[in-house]
């Protein structure tokens, strides 16, 4: 049942990974929003910063909720981690959107389809309080990788297969050759056989984005580097890159 006063319309928008690459559709759903919910990891968020100068552009107000604590530390059970704090978020929007009328926005960096939780809060949430929601795509960071690199994510009548960082060992080892690999801050591709060649990016979008392509083995001492750059730059890295075999 929807609670008296409660949103009826929620729109999760990507946006890119810079303000320049916001489409006009989602600047135009995000505009006709009541207000947007962000999620806030802390002091010097740069997500969140990103959202909310969008927000002002716009004139539309941000509703910055504190981001429920989450293991990061390689938990026994990843899965029931993630889960869990997916159900401390939904509740923690839930009680936001109970006390607010309107049509509320979730802002994704990048594209809501790759490796973001916000479609499956967002679904709990219409499932608890029956409300509506729809997508808008953004531009993802394995479009902007590829174009990046001026690549194909895949070979003629090949697959590609997105994985995590996480997973590649197993992925490697099931006969995958041709990999986007995201979320991988301990660059496991450094510990992988035989000969690949890598198409990374950090920080794609921002102004201080760094790419690196070549023959893995060749690449990865410039890959590091780049990397500390990067972060030492932002104040964080995410990294997005593409594994071949040779």
């Amino acid at each position: 049942m929807i609670e008296a006063g409660a949103a009826t319309r929620v729109r999760v928008v990507g946006i890119g990974c810079h303000p320049g690459q916001l489409t006009g559709e989602a600047r135009e759903a995000i505009a006709g929003c009541d207000y947007v919910i962000a999620a806030d990891k802390g002091p010097g968020d740069p997500l969140l910063a990103l959202r909310r100068a969008i927000c002002d552009d716009l004139g539309v107000e941000l509703v910055a909720v504190p981001d429920p604590p989450r293991d990061r530390d390689d938990p026994a059970d990843y899965d029931g981690a993630v889960l869990d704090w997916h159900d401390a978020r939904a509740a923690a929007y839930g009680s936001v959107i109970a006390s607010r009328p309107g049509t509320v926005g979730f802002l994704v960096w990048g594209d809501p389809a790759f490796y973001d939780s916000t479609i499956r809060v967002v679904d709990r949430l219409a499932v608890e309080r029956g409300l509506e929601y729809d997508v808008l795509p953004g531009v993802s960071a394995l479009s902007l990788l590829a174009a990046r690199h001026r690549v194909v994510l895949h070979e003629v009548g090949r697959p590609v297969l997105v994985t995590t960082g996480r997973r590649l060992a197993d992925e490697v080892a099931a006969g995958h050759d041709n990999l986007v690999v995201m979320l991988d801050g301990r660059l496991q591709a450094t510990t992988l056989e035989g000969e690949w060649d890598i198409w990374w990016g950090a920080n794609l979008g921002s102004p201080h984005e760094e790419l690196v392509s070549g023959r893995l083995t060749s690449v990865v001492g410039d890959i590091q580097v780049a990397r500390a750059r990067a972060k030492d730059a932002d104040g964080w890295v995410m990294d997005t890159y593409l594994l071949r075999r040779r």
